[in-house]
């Protein structure tokens, strides 16, 4: 039998576990994407209940720690629509920004739950990376207590929920990250979900984690990309650091202590620098597995989308591609680019931004997003929920006036083309005829970024190429401020003996990889690398063009700035290249590199 303890709140109590402290350090934590503690007027009043839920998930059977908030005068005879929230990677129910959700949510009448997920906290089973086979599971049975289908452990259970229909609670979900992609995991799995907001979290691991930007790349793998993963690793297989006497059910085995086996397969193939063609194929079908690319189609529940521009771990194509993907099947979604993620900005006071330090849920752009969407899909209230896209602009200083909004995420429309004299032109006529070559080394030569320096707000390099390690082309000064929002596309053609002999080897390692971005320059000379974004590429096959798609920007290059594009040889926060490869670009009028742009106005 487990106790419940019942706690009267009437005010925020900040909370930080170990697990919260340790994964914050290793970069994957979020706190401040769930910034939902309330303002001062705020001031309802709810009782706090620990809960246990024995569950079973993913062939075991263990307990998920949840806390229960339920607002003051809520009862069998007055219900409120409930809200399921739960951490990010590494975190627990316990973490500032996870309590912060239910207590908010609480404040403003709704019936939270929030719980650690699988293999966090103190709950049990492995970490199986929001598998909605697992994780999903886990969190419809605790949406069973909500709908009065189940108890909990210790007997209590939830009669005061808004019912749609027997045992179906009126839920919403909200969270960031990991906390971001069980939501779509749950709603894949259980209809009864009928609000989710997503805060800066993946469409694909393969692409997060290994990315190839190439269009169409299909089976080909991309680029590891080892800080952000390894990471994660450290953070999931140092679990008894962080919770000691940990659940039996939350240990695998010597070789895969905490995670599920095919979570550790992956890493170590990915760590292993090759790709040997069966590994690979169960690497990719994996990762697809466990993502919402590979279910989206069975989520159905009305969708807001938050995304982080400075995030080098989940880009704002991520978010996109689900967008796209929901909108196309009729599945009502909207979607919000804001200027924090994983690499930075989430607790910049300046910015205005939703922020658990600041509580301002109603005063923030976001916040008020979110507390629209819950009136309309949760309250059943006839609310604007507001446009179909909106994305934050850093180079606006009026904090009412920082959100840009649009019908739908804006298209490519404007062309340059690359020079054989290094410059980027705006019309074919104007490329002249030339090739110019670069070559990598056995060591990487470029940095874009120290993959967990913005999110803990430690100084990091200015990014750099090395020279003979890169090509560029440059824009003359531009007549007129312009406005890029959205993914940059660039289609390429690139000459390697080297890499044509050995990219058919059988292990695609042995591709040629490469590194494109788009740099700031301005007119003293300084190249500002935007966000801190690259594209990693292997090329599918060397002989023929390929097209390449940037990481989704929002940014204004000021009059007289000039736009530079760059393919480099390696950038250090990923693998690269196997064997040293030179690589020569070719252009010519009618034969050259093109790169198109999303520019506004």
């Amino acid at each position: 039998m487990c106790l419940s303890v019942e706690v009267f709140v009437s005010r925020r109590v900040p909370r930080t576990s170990g697990a919260a402290a340790l994964a914050l350090v290793l970069g994957a934590t979020l706190t401040a994407p769930l910034a939902l503690t309330a303002p001062a007027a705020a001031t309802g009043q709810y009782t706090v209940t620990a809960l246990k839920f024995t569950v079973r998930a993913g062939g075991r059977t263990c307990t998920v720690d949840a806390d229960l908030y339920r607002p003051a005068g809520v009862d069998r005879a007055h219900p409120a629509p409930a809200v399921l929230t739960t951490n990010g990677f590494g975190g627990s129910k316990s973490d500032g920004s996870t309590d912060a959700a239910g207590k908010a949510f609480a404040e403003r009448g709704y019936v939270s739950l929030v719980y650690s997920g699988l293999g966090f906290g103190k709950s049990g089973c492995l970490i199986s990376l929001d598998d909605p086979a697992i994780d999903g599971a886990a969190a419809s049975q605790l949406i069973d207590f909500l709908g009065g289908k189940r108890a909990a452990d210790d007997g209590t259970t939830a009669d005061f929920v808004t019912l749609d229909a027997a045992g179906d609670p009126r839920v919403g979900m909200v969270g960031g990250s990991y906390g971001g992609a069980i939501q779509l995991a749950t709603a894949a799995v259980d209809r009864r979900v009928d609000a989710l907001v997503p805060m800066i979290t993946w469409n694909n691991l393969a692409y997060s984690l290994d990315p190839n930007s190439a269009v169409g790349s299909g089976s080909v793998p991309g680029a590891f990309k080892w800080q952000w993963a390894n990471g994660f690793y450290l953070i999931g297989e140092g679990q008894p650091l962080l919770e000691p006497n940990l659940d039996p059910s939350r240990i695998n085995n010597l070789a895969c202590l905490h995670f599920v086996t095919q979570a550790c397969d992956t890493v170590r193939t990915l760590n292993s620098g090759r790709y040997p063609a069966k590994e690979t194929a169960e690497l990719l079908a994996y990762a697809h597995s466990v993502s919402p690319v590979s279910y989206l189609s069975r989520v159905k529940a009305p969708t807001l989308l938050v995304q982080g521009q400075a995030d080098s771990l989940f880009n704002l194509n991520e978010a996109t591609a689900t967008y796209k993907t929901l909108k196309a099947q009729g599945t009502p979604t909207k979607m919000i680019w804001q200027y924090g993620g994983h690499s930075g900005g989430l607790t910049d006071p300046a910015s205005g931004e939703l922020n658990l330090a600041q509580g301002n849920l109603e005063s923030s752009y976001v916040g008020r997003r979110i507390l629209a969407w819950f009136d309309r899909y949760l309250g059943k209230k006839n609310v604007d929920t507001g446009p179909a896209f909106a994305y934050y602009r850093d180079w606006i200083t009026d904090p009412t006036r920082t959100y840009a909004t649009a019908d739908r995420v804006p298209a490519l429309s404007r062309t340059l083309y690359l020079s054989g004299d290094g410059k980027l032109v705006d019309n074919r006529a104007k490329v002249a005829r030339g090739s110019r070559t670069y070559t990598n080394w056995l060591v990487p030569t470029s940095h874009s970024e120290t993959s967990l320096a913005g999110l803990l707000g430690i100084p990091d390099r200015a990014p750099y190429d090395t020279k003979g390690t890169y090509l560029g082309w440059t824009s003359e000064p531009l007549a007129r401020t312009t406005d890029v929002v959205g993914a940059p596309r660039a289609t390429l053609k690139v000459v390697s003996p080297k890499a044509e002999r050995t990219q058919h080897s059988g292990d695609a390692a042995d591709k040629l990889v490469l590194f494109a971005k788009l740099y700031d320059v301005a007119p003293d000379g300084t190249r500002t690398l935007v966000r801190r974004l690259v594209a990693p590429v292997r090329v599918p096959d060397v002989t023929k063009s390929f097209t390449v798609t940037l990481p989704g920007i929002v940014h204004r290059y000021e009059k007289g700035h000039r736009l530079r594009f760059v393919i480099a040889a390696s950038d250090d926060a990923y693998f690269g290249n196997r064997g040293i490869k030179p690589v020569t670009v070719v252009s010519a009028p009618q034969d050259t590199g093109v790169l198109q742009l999303p520019v506004i106005g």
